[in-house]
């Protein structure tokens, strides 16, 4: 199983958004501070501003969520789950773009990190 961590602003409102709009289930929970969410052979780390992920690193610097390192995740029908998303106001960074594999999409979870939806092309 591939494991991702992503900083969160909110593990609930990213809990809901990962099990109730992309499908993930979640597997554990601990409290307000990392919640763990799977898909896919996807294990996915939501770490909250209380865990130990978001502690400052020794220069200083504060680990924060989005910038644009992303898993993919691969869907059968791209436009209805972009229709879908919108209508829950989920924020998108480009438009559906088509290219040789096939077509894709940027969004953004509550905490501004990035999931790439991913359509193959049909063989």
């Amino acid at each position: 199983m591939v494991t991702v961590r992503y900083l969160v602003k909110d593990v609930e409102a990213a809990v809901r958004f990962y099990t109730e709009l992309l499908g993930f289930d979640l597997r554990q929970q601990f409290g307000p501070a990392m919640a763990v969410v799977t898909k896919d052979g996807l294990s996915l780390w939501l770490a909250g501003p209380a865990s130990s992920a978001a502690q400052p690193m020794p220069d200083a610097r504060k680990p924060e969520p989005g910038g644009w390192n992303r898993f993919v995740l691969q869907v059968e029908d791209l436009s209805s789950l972009v229709s879908n998303l919108q209508k829950k106001s989920v924020y998108f960074r480009n438009h559906v773009i088509k290219g040789p594999g096939g077509s894709q999409v940027l969004c953004e979870d509550p905490s501004g990190n990035v999931i790439e939806l991913f359509q193959p092309l049909s063989e």
